[in-house]
């Protein structure tokens, strides 16, 4: 069954009485080159794969093709007939859940135990790009990488050099916990129906250790989130309305790391943000 094939889809929304929603993101990949090159380089023979939301199991297929076991996280209960029908694969599980609410350590216990490289790979909805990335990247799940096609415009900020004009607080935080590269574009043309924007797949290798060291996450995270609330204003001005920090303290500490107090966010590397807030926290505490 081709289900890069416009006639086959209609025909399956036709048996099933299927819908697209606009609501959870559904655009269908009609370009048979793409779910292949995804599949290779998120998943290996040896590996357990969890995707996010399958659709009618373009991905899928080509997931359980390659992969040892995969695991696939489907909001719209819709699709669970289809899904049976589309990609009847004994090494496939279905379940029936809103990736941002369930137990993924949990999921990758009970169902990759005897797996010790576990990846994700997914066409993500592009309204919760950000969260699922970042659930996936806080919960210090054992995953080796995470590969992903996002909407073009998140995958350059996701995949930016710190320190950039295009890096974001999420940028930070990515390269916190992992490497990330973009691997390719695709095109709005390859889904139907057409989004109105591009698209990239991009890859984050996950770091065994991060790359710094902090004397506390939560205000690390908390200082990047502060430092980016207010794009157009300095770092000092920035960190000091967002977390009621005296100006004064945050200057000391940029001093004390040799960095002008002009500078604005997106202009300090990750080490930078690691150094001021071990200092800050210190004079805190």
């Amino acid at each position: 069954m081709n289900l890069t094939d416009l006639s086959v889809i209609r025909s399956i929304q036709t048996e099933f009485g299927f819908e697209f929603s606009k609501g959870l993101g559904q655009n269908f990949l009609i370009n048979p080159t793409v779910a292949p090159k995804i599949a290779e380089q998120g998943s290996t023979p040896d590996s357990g794969v969890i995707e996010i939301g399958a659709g009618f199991g373009v991905l899928t297929k080509e997931l359980c093709l390659r992969a040892k076991s995969v695991v696939c996280i489907e909001l719209d209960r819709r699709l669970l007939p289809v899904l049976s029908n589309t990609v009847p694969y004994d090494n496939l599980t279905v379940i029936n859940a809103d990736i941002l609410k369930c137990d993924l350590s949990e999921i990758i216990r009970t169902h990759f135990s005897d797996i010790e490289n576990v990846t994700v790979c997914a066409n993500l909805p592009y309204y919760i790009t950000s969260p699922v990335i970042m659930k996936l990247l806080e919960n210090r799940l054992p995953l080796e990488s995470i590969t992903v096609m996002v909407q073009k415009e998140a995958a350059l900020r996701l995949c930016a050099k710190c320190g950039t004009r295009e890096s974001g607080a999420v940028t930070y935080a990515v390269s916190y916990y992992a490497e990330p590269e973009i691997l390719f574009n695709v095109s709005r043309g390859s889904f139907f129906p057409p989004p109105n924007v591009d698209s990239a797949v991009i890859k984050l290798t996950l770091h065994k250790t991060p790359p710094i060291k902090v004397l506390s996450e939560d205000f690390f995270f908390a200082l990047i989130k502060g430092a980016f609330s207010m794009r157009r204003k300095t770092f000092v001005n920035s960190v000091s309305t967002s977390l009621n920090i005296p100006k004064a303290d945050i200057i000391s500490a940029l001093n004390s790391a040799g960095i002008s107090p002009d500078i604005r966010p997106e202009r300090l590397t990750l080490s930078d943000f690691g150094i001021i807030s071990d200092t800050l926290k210190g004079c805190m505490e």
